[in-house]
């Protein structure tokens, strides 16, 4: 059960983040690992090109 929780509760992250941009649990995000927007925009798109290339393979 609170494996079930915690993979949907990074669901509701990640909407979160595309609808207000926001990361973290207060507004300064001070719970975040360093890394400025730029940063965390090539992180994001790596990780979804490696998804997406794990996809694929799946197919």
């Amino acid at each position: 059960m609170i494996g079930e929780t915690h993979r949907h509760v990074g669901h509701a992250d990640i909407v979160r983040e595309l609808v207000d941009g926001a990361v973290g649990r207060r507004p300064d995000g001070g719970n975040m690992a360093e890394g400025d927007a730029a940063w965390w925009a090539r992180y994001r798109d790596r990780l979804e090109r490696v998804a997406k290339e794990a996809s694929a393979h799946d197919r």
